[in-house]
């Protein structure tokens, strides 16, 4: 009986990794995120859903400081990584592309072996203190990413020569080798082929295990399937947010009941 109450009050605290408050985000004259609150939690899948356009990849990005690198965004209010402001003065932004990492929409493999790929973050984070540290390294990110036994023998081959689901699995590898503790995913699986998705899929359910993993995607299945949270954003808005099979089954807003009927998107 002990042990029921002990594991219900753990869900209920249920380690918030990311608490966001007041975020606004301005491209010069365009507000395109309004007053978004949202808590993200460890060790679990957070998918992000809503019409293009809505801001879902905009507030995805604001999570590492991707915005920092264009010059006519603004962003305002707080975002918090366990306790501690990731836009203070003090954060290099560097520094917090390891502890957050980042999978784009497209693959995009550096024109390097694959081991390089790989070995590239561990090495300016100094992560690995000789060689044998190193391919330890490499080895153990490639089997996380699900793709060690079709790399392992042409571990110096070009990352490029690989298929767009390999490309894709390598470059998941490439982010969790710096032992991030989040992992987003800008619409990861939407140029890959249906078997390709699977595998991404399925090695995201795996990633929960060790990370927090927030995941834009444009396929209302998808989340279904990956995520345990949903955030629904619509022009710039977090409109609901709650587990995820509540927001497909029984959603509180009905701008998002219309997203999900399909009658706005």
């Amino acid at each position: 009986m002990n042990d029921m109450r002990l594991t219900r009050r753990d869900v209920d605290m249920n380690d918030i990794k990311i608490s966001a408050k007041g975020v606004q985000v301005h491209y010069g004259d365009t507000h395109a995120i309004k007053d978004v609150n949202v808590d993200i939690r460890d060790k679990t899948v957070t998918a992000f859903i809503g019409p293009s356009g809505c801001g879902k990849s905009t507030f995805l990005r604001c999570l590492n400081r991707m915005n920092d690198t264009i010059d006519i965004c603004r962003v305002t209010g707080e975002i918090a990584l366990d306790g501690e402001d990731i836009y203070d003065k003090r954060v290099d932004p560097v520094q917090l592309r390891a502890k957050v990492g980042m999978v784009f929409q497209k693959p995009n493999p550096f024109p390097k072996s694959i081991y390089d790929n790989i070995a590239y973050g561990p090495r300016i984070h100094g992560l690995a203190k000789n060689k044998a540290d190193l391919d330890d390294i490499v080895e153990k990110s490639l089997r996380r990413g699900a793709i060690w036994n079709e790399v392992k023998d042409r571990l110096h081959s070009p990352g490029t020569g690989l298929s767009g689901g390999q490309q894709q699995r390598l470059c998941i590898a490439r982010a969790i080798a710096t032992e991030p503790e989040v992992l987003l995913m800008d619409e990861p699986c939407s140029a890959l082929d249906p078997i390709a998705t699977l595998q991404v899929e399925e090695l995201i359910d795996e990633l929960r295990e060790n990370f927090s993993v927030v995941i834009v995607t444009h396929s209302m299945q998808q989340a279904a399937r990956v995520s345990q949270k949903t955030a629904f954003f619509h022009l710039g808005n977090l409109v609901e947010y709650g587990d995820t099979e509540q927001i497909f089954t029984n959603p509180k807003d009905e701008r998002t009941e219309s997203y999900i009927t399909g009658r706005i998107g």
